[in-house]
């Protein structure tokens, strides 16, 4: 499996994702300036944190035009995985390749701690390894992550299985106290119909290791792999 950190102006995350691709489960990778034009060499997209183009007009909207954002679509209609952390998620709404909208977090405060996530759905690559309802201890550092979706879209992101990650507190329980945003339903991470995009607020590159208080990401990465060498024969593929 080969993987590629997609560099934007304004990515800070970029390191970290690529430390655990390489360092940490052991993957081919690389990164990806934002111009690049071609990325069929690549298995695994990944679109880390940051501030893309300094989020002017919202998170991601300038961000969205740049060649390699446009290379993950092809790559992700070709069923190719591809994975939005913070900022990247923004991006991905922002394409269309995953529904909704960000807005600021209710607070208008920026958030960056430990939160509680629960699993919601291991039937795609990247959560697999995971148990469902599984409660992960995972940062977030964000101000814009206040997920919206209308009532239609949330109800099909519902029924097709398409929650993944949910604010819950240490019991599992989505309560507003344990939401760090505001995010509608409490959602932390959907992925698309496929299951194959994958968009999460939370950052699991920063909690792959004990070294960083918590391992509880790194299995969305070694989920990614063994799916890859199973050829998608785990999930939805």
């Amino acid at each position: 499996m080969r993987a590629a950190v997609i560099v934007l102006p304004g990515s800070n995350c970029d390191v970290d994702a690529y430390h655990v691709l390489r360092e940490v489960v052991g993957l081919e990778t690389d990164y990806v300036w934002h111009q690049e034009g071609d990325l069929s060499r690549y298995d695994l997209l990944v679109i880390p944190g940051g501030f893309s183009y300094g989020d002017y007009l919202r998170a991601g909207a300038i961000a969205k035009f740049s060649p390699a954002i446009q290379e993950a679509a092809r790559a992700a209609a070709q069923g190719r995985l591809v994975l939005g952390i913070c900022n990247g998620f923004q991006v991905l709404l922002e394409t269309g390749l995953l529904p909704g909208a960000m807005r600021s977090n209710e607070s208008m405060l920026f958030r960056c701690r430990f939160v509680h996530l629960r699993v919601e759905n291991t039937d795609i690559p990247f959560t697999h390894e995971y148990k469902t309802g599984a409660v992960l201890r995972i940062p977030v550092a964000h101000g814009e992550g206040n997920y919206y979706a209308d009532a239609e879209t949330l109800q099909e992101l519902q029924e097709h299985g398409q929650v993944v990650f949910r604010y819950v507190d240490e019991t599992g329980a989505p309560t507003a106290a344990a939401n760090p945003n505001g995010s509608l339903a409490n959602i932390a991470g959907i992925c698309n119909r496929e299951g194959n995009v994958l968009g999460m607020m939370p950052h699991p590159e920063r909690c792959a290791e004990t070294i960083l208080g918590s391992q509880d990401g790194r299995r969305v990465f070694t989920s990614a792999l063994a799916w890859w060498r199973n050829k998608g024969v785990i999930g939805r593929g």
